[in-house]
Formats: C-alpha cells, sequence, structure tokens
C-alpha cells in the first residue's frame, strides 16, 4: 500500500469510529450504563473504603456496570449489598470474593487513647464518621460505625491506632460490621 492509500486508510477509519461514537445507539448504551451505575452506587454502603480494589464506591459501581468487576467484592456491604447488586443485575447472588477472606474476619479500629496526640488525622481519614474527637483531645471509636476498613491506621503518626476483633458488652451482641442499615438502598 503506497503512502497516500494509507493515509486514506487511516482516515477512513478515524471518521468510521467517530460515526460509531456519536451514533445515537451507542449513546442509548453509553446512558443506559452511566444509569446502571447510579443504581449500583446507590446499593453500595459508601464508605470508599477501597477494600474492593477501586478508589470508592462509585468506581467500583462503575466497574460493575460496564462488566470488569464482579458483584462479590464489597466487604463493608456483605451478604445483603451482593443479594441487592444481583437482584437489580438479574444475576444469582454470589459469597465474598474468597480473595478478600482476611479483610471480612470481623475487626473494628481501636486507639489507645494514652497515646493518642488528638490530631484529627484519623477523624479526616475515616469515611464513615466512626472516629470521635477534637483538635488536642483524645479521640475514640464509635464502635457501631466502624466498618474496619482499616483507613484511619496509616495517617496515625503515633501507631496508636490497630484494628482488632470487636469485644462485647455483658448481654450485648457484638456487631462486627454495618449491615443494610448503612446502605443507600431505596
Amino acid at each position: 500500500m503506497s503512502g497516500v492509500g494509507l493515509v486514506v486508510a487511516l482516515v477512513m477509519a478515524l471518521l468510521g469510529g467517530l460515526a460509531c461514537a456519536v451514533h445515537p445507539l451507542n449513546r442509548r448504551g453509553l446512558q443506559r450504563k452511566q444509569w446502571l451505575a447510579d443504581r449500583i452506587d446507590a446499593l453500595l454502603p459508601q464508605t470508599q473504603c477501597g477494600l474492593c480494589g477501586y478508589s470508592g464506591c462509585r468506581p467500583y459501581a462503575e466497574a460493575v456496570a460496564g462488566g470488569l468487576a464482579d458483584i462479590n467484592r464489597c466487604p463493608p456491604g456483605g451478604d445483603h449489598t451482593i443479594t441487592l447488586l444481583a437482584e437489580l443485575l438479574g444475576t444469582v447472588p454470589k459469597t465474598l470474593d474468597p480473595a478478600l477472606a482476611p479483610v471480612v474476619n470481623a475487626r473494628l479500629a481501636h486507639i489507645d487513647e494514652a497515646a493518642c496526640i488528638g490530631c484529627l488525622k484519623c477523624v479526616r481519614a475515616c469515611p464513615v464518621d466512626a472516629i470521635l474527637g477534637a483538635a488536642g483531645q483524645m479521640h475514640t471509636v464509635i464502635p457501631q460505625f466502624c466498618t474496619g476498613c482499616g483507613l484511619c491506621v496509616a495517617p496515625c503518626p503515633v501507631d496508636c491506632i490497630d484494628l482488632r476483633p470487636p469485644v462485647a458488652a455483658p448481654g450485648k451482641p457484638v456487631w462486627p460490621k454495618p449491615g443494610p442499615a448503612y446502605g443507600r438502598a431505596a
């Protein structure tokens, strides 16, 4: 093929791709995917923890809507969220991805209050506002809200935060991770 023929073929290929991109049927497909991502995102717990392998709930929702991620990668949402996603997508519910098994073991953030300097870095890092405290004051974790994502551990400059199994108060059940009440499902 001559140089001119190659240029003509390249221009035709580009024009063909452009015609596909603006074709009304293709736009409807993109709108459907966006609508689906919106619905999936509404079912996720919005912890933005990144445990699924994506930077937050919205990118994970877009990946699921695009067929790039499976519905069983949200540890904070657990089986309830997986069931809701399966119903929305018309698929069979699955168990949580086995690769996420270490994450699933119930764990909550725990702050060594004697070592806490009150820097607020953990408060800012917590996506579900499960840490209570003021500048220069000791901080504490509200266990009912903690998802165990661990995002508060790294920012702590004095390493006074770790993840531990939850401890039940006498006569009260342990609520190791949030259930359906924490999602935004309608």
